[in-house]
């Protein structure tokens, strides 16, 4: 059989179907609008920057590194806006981006961008891949780290993306050059949760009829806000 261009997936697919993740956690997280530039740049190295650099190592059916530098300004913006839409009053919140909470807030958003991603993985190119956990670093303005992740052929990208008060952030990713190629048709659907299954099952007895099905959608997004604490 002869294989199309939709049957093959590459780098840039990698990158965004990452870049969606990104998107999708930050923006249920703090609810308002994260977008990424249409544009990505093909990059040689991967840097952590200032002034919060943040990075995390994958390995598994393949090899890579995911950073994301945040300006003061976004940081701050993400910070906020999470722990405001989680009920905390501004008298709660570091004022700094220096602050620990500050970086362990975005290490644990983080954190939950690399899970959607390798959820992603698992269901959209039939493998799997395991992190590390994510490491915060607050630079300063002279320093900037160069992060190899060993990869035997790596390439490289760069992405910018745009908060809803119009600061701006880069991921970069640098993964082994690698393609996944489609021998059969297989349903990329989201996994069933087995605790959602359970909490079914000891309420005794089904939905009402006039009860709605949630959708695809609807679940994904109610998961993701229970793996926020939301």
């Amino acid at each position: 059989m002869t294989l199309t261009t939709d049957d093959t997936l590459g780098t840039n697919d990698l990158l965004v179907s990452l870049c969606s993740s990104v998107t999708r956690v930050l923006s249920v997280a703090t609810n308002s609008q994260v977008q990424y530039s249409a544009m990505v740049q093909r990059i040689k190295k991967t840097y952590l920057k200032p002034d919060i650099g943040c990075f995390v190592l994958f390995d598994g059916g393949f090899s890579g590194l995911v950073i994301i530098n945040f300006s003061a300004a976004s940081a701050m913006e993400l910070y906020r806006s999470y722990l405001l839409n989680m009920g905390l009053s501004e008298a709660d919140l570091a004022s700094s981006h220096t602050s620990d909470e500050v970086s362990n807030v975005m290490g644990e958003l983080m954190n939950q961008v690399v899970g959607d991603f390798t959820g992603k993985v698992r269901r959209e190119m039939q493998t799997h891949i395991t992190q590390n956990q994510p490491k915060m670093l607050v630079l300063n303005k002279q320093v900037q780290l160069s992060v190899d992740a060993n990869l035997d052929n790596p390439e490289a990208r760069r992405v910018t993306f745009y908060t809803a008060g119009g600061n701006i952030f880069y991921l970069e990713l640098a993964v082994d050059s690698t393609e996944f190629i489609k021998l059969h048709d297989f349903d990329a659907t989201e996994e069933i949760d087995p605790d959602a299954i359970m909490a079914q099952a000891g309420q005794g007895k089904p939905a009402t009829a006039n009860t709605a099905p949630a959708t695809g959608g609807d679940d994904e997004t109610a998961a993701l806000l229970k793996s926020l604490g939301m």
